[in-house]
């Protein structure tokens, strides 16, 4: 027996973070691809994968595709990182099959996304296998989250199909079996139950981790989309992990194999002897070279982000989560302005990243995408008075009673995946918000223009797109009828408000 050796360096939802910084600020810190692919030590027994969710997020990526119009330079720059295959995640559609086209043509390394389809039921990124130069065989199948399907606008999606991820990665590994030594599934999306225990903790099928682990047999399922840490462990016999978002770590997977010499015309297939990983936070420092290479592109984005649009009689900053949820938010109030006069809408709802700056006095382009990274455009459907209170009580179940009597964010929000941004903040009603009731009685007393809502009410409310296709837990939306879209980024919108209205006064008091 001959013992052989593959090494993988992983990372996953990078969102167009190559540079150590948040974009926030101007401050160094310890993430982006660059500092984490400057760690690599590539050599014939390694593979660099990626988990997709390259395309969207950061305020380069935002440049590169509203200012550019192209992503060839996010394609040279995953290039020099030494990307061998990656596969696909739900936003790198978010800009239309055009756009990522360009990134997949101009990628060096092979996409392998197996339930991704063209009209006639066509894979257009099927499974490899490829062949260590140690004569390892390895099967690389790719699989990303078929909610695209419930996210997505359809126009990105014209022409090609997302199809359900666990009957076409099972049926890729079962054509793999008996001609590999190595299987690995790389896919976007993440764990539906708790590792440990196996306690289900979502019902939706965003996410099938478990189920892939559980029900199938690959040797590595390397995940993603749920920006969650989870070390690398055996879980009925596949090993899994998934790293931070925005590169803010990368995994390092070391697997052993032993495998004996054909004999004859018969090819005896390795086995696993060990596998073990680790993940690592980058040091920015290590990405000098490359930060410099393509710093022609990123100090235009530095300047293009302190260009100032307008200004608040006030900044406005974030607060903690559960007071902001419980007593109002300033920016999700401005935000809901925002949308109301644009809209023309009687109500509005808004809902806030996890993480986001804020505005200062001083409005640049930095704080609006810095607060705003969502593609998002806006809708305006007509809604009943008992569908609103409805998705209201949706966005109460936000908080629970912790054993201290103290309010906090509820478990569901937090786990499987941190989901902030499934709180909605209303705008053009009252309501008081009683967190200790049981769910479905937590809004009271709510009120449009001072007299109680009624069921049969009705009322013509903005929200993004993301939000009317049901997203987060509010079925009742796709059912509400389409009154107008309007096909304008929401970051678009922002600053052209800021660039009519100069100076926005900003009241005390909060929605």
């Amino acid at each position: 027996m001959e013992k052989r050796k593959v090494k993988i360096y992983y990372t996953s939802d990078v969102h167009g973070y190559f540079y150590p910084t948040s974009y926030g600020d101007r401050e160094v810190k310890p993430m982006g691809l660059f500092a984490c692919a400057s760690e690599y030590k590539k050599d014939d027994d390694t593979l660099v994968i990626d988990g997709g969710d390259m395309l969207q997020g950061s305020a380069y990526a935002y440049y590169s595709r509203n200012i550019l119009g192209n992503c060839e330079y996010i394609a040279q720059m995953v290039n020099d990182c030494g990307y061998d295959f990656y596969t696909l995640g739900n936003h790198d559609f978010n800009y239309g099959q055009e756009y990522q086209a360009i990134y997949r043509n101009n990628h060096k390394g092979t996409c392998v996304c197996e339930n991704v389809l063209d009209g006639e039921g066509n894979i257009l990124y099927p499974h490899v296998i490829h062949t260590m130069k140690n004569g390892v065989k390895v099967g690389l199948v790719g699989i990303v989250t078929d909610y695209i399907n419930v996210w997505e606008k359809k126009e990105n999606l014209v022409g090609i199909q997302v199809v359900d991820p666990f009957e076409a990665v099972k049926k890729a590994l079962e054509d793999l079996q008996g001609k590999v030594d190595l299987t690995i599934c790389i896919y976007h999306g993440g764990f539906e139950s708790d590792l440990e225990t196996g306690k289900r903790l979502s019902e939706t099928t965003e996410n099938i981790g478990y189920k892939i682990c559980t029900e199938l047999g690959f040797d590595v399922l390397l995940t993603g989309h749920q920006h969650m840490p989870v070390a690398g462990r055996m879980v009925n016999g596949t090993y899994t992990l998934q790293p931070l978002a925005n590169g803010r770590e990368y995994a390092y997977v070391e697997i052993d194999l032993e495998k004996a010499e054909a004999s004859g015309n018969a090819a005896y297939p390795a086995v696993i002897t060990s596998i073990a990983s680790k993940k690592v936070q980058p040091k920015p420092d290590n990405a000098k070279a490359l930060c410099e290479k393509y710093s022609f592109v990123e100090d235009k984005v530095q300047e293009w982000l302190d260009e100032p649009l307008g200004h608040l009689s006030r900044p406005l900053y974030p607060e903690d989560k559960v007071k902001m949820a419980l007593e109002g938010s300033g920016i999700a109030d401005l935000i809901n302005r925002i949308q109301l006069d644009v809209s023309g809408a009687q109500l509005s709802i808004v809902g806030l990243a996890n993480d986001i700056v804020g505005f200062n006095a001083c409005v640049t382009t930095r704080d609006i995408i810095a607060t705003y990274p969502f593609p998002n455009t806006l809708v305006v459907c007509r809604i009943t008075g008992e569908k609103l209170k409805a998705a209201m009580e949706r966005a109460a179940e936000y908080f629970e009673i912790d054993e201290n009597g103290k309010v906090v964010v509820a478990k569901s929000f937090l786990s499987p995946k941190v989901e902030h941004y499934n709180y909605d903040y209303f705008a053009g009603v009252t309501w008081e918000i009683h967190p200790e009731a049981p769910m479905g009685k937590r809004i009271q007393n709510l009120c449009y223009q001072g007299k109680p809502v009624q069921r049969d009410d009705e009322f013509t409310l903005c929200m993004n797109n993301y939000r009317y296709s049901g997203a987060g837990g509010y079925p009742m939306y796709p059912t509400c009828p389409l009154v107008k879209e309007i096909n304008t980024e929401m970051v678009e919108i922002i600053m052209d408000y800021f660039r009519t209205h100069g100076t926005v006064a900003i009241d005390s008091e909060k929605n």
